[in-house]
């Protein structure tokens, strides 16, 4: 059965997907929403059932996405998605495209992210780890004995470099990010899945770099479409909470969510 709605549009958004399955997007961000959080960014992997859950969607739904802030192919093997046809994974936020059809493309390293690494060098201390990422850097606290300290002390010296590199700051869930600057976001990377005709856009995320996806949303409604925001609850992100149409208690329940949504679409 499917969740509830808090919102007469969310209720709209779900009966869209349902009643015209061929034409609706799924998005849905990867750590949080369909892999529940891990210390260590390479331990996420998805939650029980979350594989089978994106195969039963991409049967029934125009276009299934996972968007992330993460590279594609690294979510590809944590998610072991490589066998799900029709899946298309966005990694960096849009940057990189990946499926199983075309395999993947990326834009070049930018410009200042060598130097940037070198400035990071000794920021691994106390439970402070770098995640090196391909085309951007990022910087984790979330072992670290005091998260929040850390992440106050980290994002100073990030933005230090980030002023003498021409980089931008991406912030997340106790993770500071170096990237190109002008770099898409997840509104862009959503916008890019909605071809014409998409009839309903439904995305799910956790945290608050997934901010602009749900802004996606409310600029489909806005153009005349149907959609529908998820939040997986994280009370580090409330003020996402505040944006969705409906919020799941945990990434077990998004699982089920999305089998759900594919059994009511396939009548």
């Amino acid at each position: 059965m499917l969740p509830v709605s808090r919102t007469a549009a969310g209720a709209a958004g779900l009966a869209a997907l349902v009643a015209d399955a061929g034409h609706a997007v799924v998005s849905l961000d990867y750590d949080g929403t369909l892999a529940p959080i891990a210390a260590r960014p390479e331990d996420a992997v998805p939650a029980r059932g979350a594989l089978a859950a994106l195969e039963a969607c991409a049967q029934v739904f125009g276009t299934v996405a996972i968007v992330t802030g993460r590279p594609a192919a690294v979510v590809v093997s944590l998610a072991g998605a490589a066998t799900v046809d029709r899946l298309v994974v966005l990694g960096h936020y849009g940057e990189e495209r990946w499926t199983a059809a075309e395999g993947l493309t990326r834009p070049p390293e930018p410009p200042g992210l060598a130097d940037a690494r070198r400035l990071l060098d000794g920021i691994e201390r106390d439970g402070v780890r770098v995640e090196e990422k391909g085309i951007s850097v990022a910087v984790h606290t979330r072992l670290a004995a005091d998260p929040d300290a850390a992440l106050k002390d980290v994002t100073e010296r990030v933005e230090r470099i980030a002023e003498v590199t021409g980089l931008a700051v991406n912030r997340g869930r106790y993770v500071v990010e170096l990237r190109a600057p002008g770099a898409r976001d997840k509104r862009d990377a959503i916008r890019s899945l909605c071809a014409p005709g998409t009839s309903a856009l439904l995305f799910a995320g956790d945290d608050l770099v997934d901010l602009p996806a749900y802004e996606a949303v409310e600029d489909f409604r806005a153009a005349g479409g149907a959609g529908v925001g998820v939040f997986v609850d994280n009370p580090e992100a409330a003020v996402v909470r505040d944006r969705a149409d409906v919020v799941l208690p945990d990434t077990e329940a998004c699982v089920m969510f999305l089998k759900d949504l594919a059994e009511a679409a396939r009548g």
